[in-house]
């Protein structure tokens, strides 16, 4: 690299003397000021980093120590049946946006993409080798965070959302787990239907589409239909990585994979631009490569046992059942139980401020549905008249 710079000044000059999309996104929408917990407002870049990093940590689950004994299981499991090649590392780095920004190791996505005859073999070697020895590089495993506003009050950290900034090489090894475990998935028919986030050819239409389709389908047939609006509280962040990698397990992942993604989510660290590192315990990289399939590898088996129409956006869920008679509701309630039961077990908690309960039906019926601990909720009611 040095030998090129060398050779050919201008070049470089002109590669890195492109506006950055990342950076001008950054700048345009800007974090803060924020409100400590004393309800001082906090203005400085430091300080608010600080808040803010300390804030996503708080919502991480704990990390369980039965951990290691879980991936020893599935180690035996270890088989490569293919190996990393040159072309499709080279495919992928490609496909690399030359604008967007490097990780915590620095490396740039231009460099990687001007250099790609270059860098494509070595790359596939080290992929390769980490693959089969499960081995990751540490620079692999830290995170710049960019706090993205959400929408409220910009003075309270919790409507940031923390998204990474990851190492570029990395993201591509990324890449190609992922293409295994698809593969894995789709050859298996694993993600079940109710599932339409993050999921190929399916979208936000096709979640409204199948939902509604049953739901308008039962009106027309003059049922009374109640429909639940669920999501849980910082879904993403709360993934037990414990029972993640269980999950993988149970479906009949290859060990060597298994093993992998346990070293790549085991001991990451992460920092807000400015401040130091800290530790992540629980939780799905948002903005990486493999986090959303993870995650719904995670929360695949929420609709088991569930007898009402149930449909999912990654972890926007809705359910919708025929609530005509006093025993309709009562078996709806039973749903809701147990989906309230599988969040217990699996770690998570539902948001209770988006917990929405829409009544469709020809005559308003009173009553509510409600989640053991849930104790505020909010309710919509459509009157449908003839």
């Amino acid at each position: 690299l040095c030998h090129l710079l060398t050779l050919f000044p201008l070049k470089f000059i002109v590669l890195f003397s492109r506006p950055n999309k990342d950076l001008a996104r950054k700048t345009k929408d800007r974090v803060g000021p924020l409100l400590n917990e004393e309800g001082v407002t906090v203005t400085g870049d430091l300080e608010m980093a600080e808040m803010l990093n300390d804030f996503f940590v708080s919502v991480f689950t704990e990390k369980s120590e039965g951990m290691s004994s879980i991936v020893n299981v599935y180690r035996k499991r270890v088989g490569l049946e293919e190996k990393i090649r040159k072309e499709q590392v080279k495919n992928h780095l490609e496909k690399l946006d030359a604008c967007k920004s490097p990780g915590p190791d620095g490396m740039h996505p231009r460099i990687l993409k001007e250099l790609i005859e270059e860098v494509s073999e070595p790359l596939a070697i080290i992929f390769g080798k980490s693959w089969e020895t499960g081995e990751i590089p540490e620079d692999w495993k830290g995170a710049n965070i960019v706090p993205i506003y959400k929408k409220g009050n910009k003075n309270n950290p919790g409507n940031y959302r923390p998204v990474s900034l990851t190492s570029v090489p990395g993201k591509i090894m990324e890449q190609v787990i992922k293409e295994i475990i698809c593969k894995h998935l789709e050859g298996g028919k694993v993600i079940g239907n109710s599932q339409h986030g993050f999921v190929k050819n399916k979208s936000c239409q096709t979640n409204l589409i199948a939902f509604f389709d049953r739901i308008t389908s039962l009106v027309d047939k003059g049922e009374a239909v109640d429909v639940i609006y669920l999501d849980f509280s910082k879904a993403f962040d709360t993934v037990s990585h414990d029972i993640l990698i269980d999950k993988l397990g149970k479906y009949n992942l290859d060990g060597a994979t298994i093993r992998w993604v346990h070293n790549w989510l085991d001991n990451r660290t992460q920092r807000v631009v400015v401040n130091g590192w800290k530790g992540i315990t629980s939780g799905v990289p948002q903005g990486s490569v493999l986090g959303p399939v993870l995650f719904n590898i995670f929360i695949n088996d929420l609709d088991v046992g569930i007898e009402s129409t149930l449909i999912k956006f990654a972890d926007d869920t809705k359910l919708g059942k025929i609530a005509t008679a006093l025993e309709d509701r009562v078996k709806i309630q039973n749903d809701l139980d147990k989906l309230e039961k599988w969040s217990e077990v699996n770690r998570m908690k539902f948001n209770k401020d988006k917990f929405l309960n829409a009544q469709i039906r020809n005559v308003a019926i009173k009553g509510h549905y409600h989640l053991p601990t849930i104790y505020v909720y909010k309710e919509i009611r459509y009157i449908i008249r003839k």
